[in-house]
């Protein structure tokens, strides 16, 4: 005989694990602030005061640009789920950040699809998993399509020697089979995310050609909102460079950041890393880059996570009528 847990238990248990993933989340951004092994945080601090180039303006700015890349995210969510089920923005608002949130300390922020799919009831949540991978897969093709031509200018330009170009493409590709086989390779299909290929492809080809362009629309508007952030930051740090050559250097850094695999707690590292090394060749010094690459993650992960932290504490099961 099955023991229930009495109506009370369970809420209680319902409000600690909110709890424990709100407290998880403030963790993580302490942890990532206070042993980031690439920048310290006091010198983080001491490197900025002593720049001493954020005004009032600024910083008003560079949160002007936050929301707005949030805003176009929230949007896009909004416009491909509603295949699915039609939401309005503030539910979109609400599950977009509660998503971020809940995914923050999860390996390649795999938490956001678990996290967007409980706001629905059971018989449409496999349908919501999907539309999250569409999304983030038309993300990620705004990011290849322009990393890549940024990519090919930056290597003719920097004269990058040719034999370290082959060795880039040669860990690209590798790279790129060991996310294959982290996603799963079963027998008799190839699955990503528990989907089977033949499932996904199915779902793709009927899913709506106009809100497929639409969300890649987003997605580009998005980039480009992000990336003008941290061209923007590289101007207040007082870098000369066009915003052409600095694109170059930009979608190159999101581009390779994008094909390594890495843990979300490294994600950061990863991608310090990476601008240091492309940005050396532009002469740009080291801890200037890794505070950029910092106050963008403040801006664009921790600040809205605030907000999503407010929505995961208020969440609520969905009721079986609700979205019909």
């Amino acid at each position: 005989m099955m023991y229930s847990l009495p109506y009370k238990t369970k809420q209680f248990f319902f409000v600690l694990i909110k709890l424990s993933i709100v407290v998880g989340a403030f963790y993580f951004i302490y942890q990532k602030l206070a042993n980031n092994s690439e920048l310290e945080f006091s010198a983080f601090i001491n490197f900025l005061s002593k720049k001493d180039i954020f005004s009032t303006e600024n910083i008003l700015f560079l949160v002007f640009l936050s929301i707005f890349n949030w805003f176009f995210e929230i949007l896009k969510w909004k416009k491909l789920v509603s295949y699915v089920v039609k939401i309005s923005f503030k539910k979109s608002l609400e599950q977009s950040l509660g998503a971020l949130t809940a995914s923050l300390f999860t390996p390649n922020r795999v938490g956001e699809y678990g996290a967007k799919a409980i706001y629905f009831k059971s018989t449409y949540r496999k349908r919501i998993l999907l539309v999250n991978l569409l999304s983030n897969m038309l993300q990620m093709s705004v990011t290849v399509i322009l990393g890549v031509i940024g990519f090919s200018f930056f290597v003719s330009e920097n004269n990058i020697e040719i034999n370290h170009y082959k060795l880039a493409k040669l860990l690209a590709i590798v790279l790129t089979l060991f996310v294959l086989i982290a996603f799963g390779i079963s027998k008799s299909s190839f699955t990503i995310k528990g989907f089977s290929f033949e499932k996904i492809k199915h779902f793709i080809l009927k899913y709506p050609k106009n809100k497929l362009v639409l969300g890649f629309l987003l997605s580009l508007l998005r980039y480009f909102i992000f990336s003008f952030q941290f061209y923007f930051l590289l101007h207040l740090f007082n870098i000369d460079i066009t915003y052409l050559n600095a694109m170059k250097g930009i979608t190159s850094m999101y581009l390779l950041a994008s094909i390594i695999p890495s843990i979300f707690i490294f994600e950061v590292i990863v991608k310090g890393s990476i601008a240091v090394y492309l940005f050396s060749f532009i002469h740009v010094n080291e801890i200037t880059i890794l505070s950029i690459i910092t106050i963008m993650w403040l801006l664009n992960f921790v600040l809205p996570s605030f907000f999503g932290s407010y929505y995961v504490l208020n969440f609520n099961l969905p009721k079986n009528d609700q979205y019909e």
